[in-house]
């Protein structure tokens, strides 16, 4: 099976060339924007930009991909609040251009979404849930949901919460990497304890794209973590493992942040689908911390 993963530079991105990389039964074609960061082994990379409708249509056509696993998007909430255009460009319109692709070659399509889709009145969510975003952001990764599941294409979307985990050459940092880094060098932090999410390894998440790439599952999954947490519950759990200052966090709630786009106080996830019909099995989170120790080494 031949597979192409959109983004290979980003967080997901670099785990799927990671791990598709080892499996020797299939073919790895990357793409980014940039050079990849990461040796390929045995895979191929084209610099591909996914808002540009002729590079999307000439990468697939030259490749001819069995599955695309489209991780590229602009995933920081606030600026895509305050940058609608280029969001939507990113998020929407160029999953336009790769569904098009897709179908002209008639390969598989699996593509991250989100939670941010929902409005968080409560949680955790199953597929079934009925979305309602509060954010740009949401609006733009449900539109392209609703793209793909009105399309001819065979789909798979993968829903997935608040991702964690460590790289190389990482453009943005995460919770946990946050929370350490601000830790260890003695600031005082203030950590919210009133939303409530099921923080997912950037590990487990590529291996739920894996397992969905395989069997050509269709439909829409839910890919997290299994625990429900507070950022704050978070920041404590990082403190512990890596044996920090907990006196330097401080309990705070969202009221006391002025931020451009709203966040949705409750999701996480209901993953029974997943782990029924892919065989999808998380770590637990202190087994997550675990695996980003020794990636620190």
């Amino acid at each position: 099976m031949k597979i192409l993963v959109t983004g290979c530079n980003g967080l997901l991105g670099q785990k799927l060339v990671e791990l598709i990389s080892l499996k020797h039964e299939h073919v790895l074609v990357a793409t980014a924007k940039s050079k990849p960061i990461l040796s390929l082994g045995t895979g191929e990379f084209h610099p591909m930009d996914v808002t540009s409708a002729t590079q999307v249509e000439n990468v697939l056509t030259t490749t001819r991909p069995d599955v695309v696993i489209n991780t590229a998007a602009m995933t920081q909430v606030d600026q895509c609040e305050t940058e609608k255009e280029k969001c939507w460009l990113n998020n929407v319109t160029a999953v336009e251009h790769i569904v098009q692709a897709c179908q002209k070659v008639n390969a598989h399509l699996i593509h991250l979404s989100t939670d941010f889709i929902f409005d968080g009145t409560h949680g955790p969510l199953d597929e079934n849930e009925k979305p309602n975003p509060l954010s740009y952001y949401g609006e733009s990764k449900l539109a392209s949901e609703e793209i793909i599941q009105k399309s001819k294409i065979a789909w798979t979307i993968v829903r997935t919460v608040l991702v964690y985990g460590i790289t190389q050459d990482m453009s943005r940092s995460n919770i946990v990497l946050w929370v350490k880094k601000n830790l260890e060098e003695g600031k005082k932090i203030n950590v919210v304890n009133d939303q409530w999410r099921t923080p997912t390894l950037a590990e487990d998440l590529a291996m739920g794209c894996y397992l969905a790439a395989v069997k050509k599952a269709k439909g829409i999954y839910h890919i997290s973590g299994s625990e429900m947490m507070t950022p704050y519950d978070i920041a404590i759990a990082t403190a512990e493992f890596f044996r920090l200052d907990q006196s330097l966090i401080a309990q705070t709630d969202s009221t006391q942040f002025t931020q451009p786009a709203k966040r949705p106080p409750k999701t996480g996830f209901i993953i029974d689908k997943a782990k029924s019909e892919l065989n999808y099995k998380p770590h637990s989170f202190s087994e997550g911390l675990a695996i980003l120790s020794r990636q620190m080494i």
